[in-house]
């Protein structure tokens, strides 16, 4: 678990944080690169999307699962669901990414009131192609 200012410059933080964990946990390459994606996506949102000061994030290892937690401190817009982006915008297409390379993922009220908890769950190893 780690928390981070809510600032752009501390997503590049929290996935180097996820990836070191992961790498000594000797998680496959490609769930690595997954968790990555995830980790920016979710931090991301978390600073865009709420009026935070401070991103907290927890990683977990469930043996067969990752689960991968971003808490903001609330005053966002509401429960994250994934949009539609059009083809010429840069933006908009992180939680479609997320619920690709993810089993599940979702959002719930953070402990004490307020704030949103979104959390994914990865898979620990790929099956084959």
């Amino acid at each position: 678990m780690f928390r981070l200012p809510a600032l752009s410059a501390s997503v590049a933080d929290a996935r180097g944080r996820i990836r070191a964990r992961l790498f000594e946990w000797g998680t496959d390459p490609e769930v690595l690169d997954d968790a990555s994606l995830v980790v920016t996506d979710l931090f991301t949102n978390a600073i865009r999307h709420t009026d935070s000061e401070k991103i907290t994030c927890v990683l977990q290892d469930w043996g067969a699962v990752l689960r991968l937690e971003v808490t903001d401190q609330g005053r966002g817009t509401g429960v994250p669901v994934p949009c539609t982006a059009a083809e010429d915008e840069e933006g908009g297409r992180g939680l479609l990414l997320v619920s690709v390379l993810s089993l599940a993922w979702g959002s719930d009220p953070a402990d004490g009131g307020t704030g949103r908890v979104v959390w994914a769950e990865l898979a620990t190893h790929r099956a084959p192609y």
